[in-house]
């Protein structure tokens, strides 16, 4: 799995072969095709694996019963955690959240966290915290800024320190909330 992350962020899925990935794991191709019957599987458990690993960080720390302020912390606080755990599996799931080739599990997992975060922007907007913006564009705006805070930091061009997730999880929610 370890090698298949690095393979496939490094070139993508198309630009991966699976002799590649073995290679990288240290294990021949066919031991591969033992556990994964192609690449699509592969790339398909990794993801499933990765992105329920998300679901499960944010969902087990949300402050169901606080704030929505506290509520949109949670949930950026811990996006940068997994972020900074493990870079490679974060840019894995970013190159790979919208691929055609993800089976319907993996489409299942990515909906369920969506839905839930669109139930919690639709909460936070009849509340008035958040601008009447279409949920799903909300979201998409904050976690695109996120993203690319997260792409910098991959790409090296800024440090992730404590303040700078902190600073960018207040411009956001800045951006996002009613004044």
């Amino acid at each position: 799995m370890r090698a298949a992350i690095a393979c496939f962020v490094e070139r993508g899925f198309h630009g991966t072969a699976v002799p590649q990935i073995a290679k990288q794991a240290g294990v021949g191709a066919g031991t591969l095709y033992h556990y994964f019957p192609s690449k699509t599987a592969l790339v398909n458990e990794v993801y499933r694996a990765w992105k329920s690993t998300v679901a499960q960080r944010v969902l087990t720390a949300f402050p169901h019963d606080a704030p929505f302020r506290a509520q949109f912390g949670t949930i950026w606080q811990e996006l940068a955690g997994l972020a900074r755990d493990d870079p490679a599996a974060f840019a894995f799931i970013e190159l790979h959240n919208h691929a055609s080739y993800l089976d319907a599990e993996s489409l299942a997992i990515d909906r369920n966290l969506k839905q839930f975060a669109g139930r919690v922007i639709s909460q936070a907007q009849e509340a008035g915290d958040l601008k009447p913006l279409d949920p799903t564009a909300l979201m998409e705006i904050v976690f695109g800024a996120f993203y690319g805070l997260i792409r910098a930091h991959l790409e090296g061009r800024v440090e992730l320190t404590d303040a700078l997730i902190r600073d960018a999880e207040e411009a956001c929610w800045d951006a996002a909330a009613v004044h």
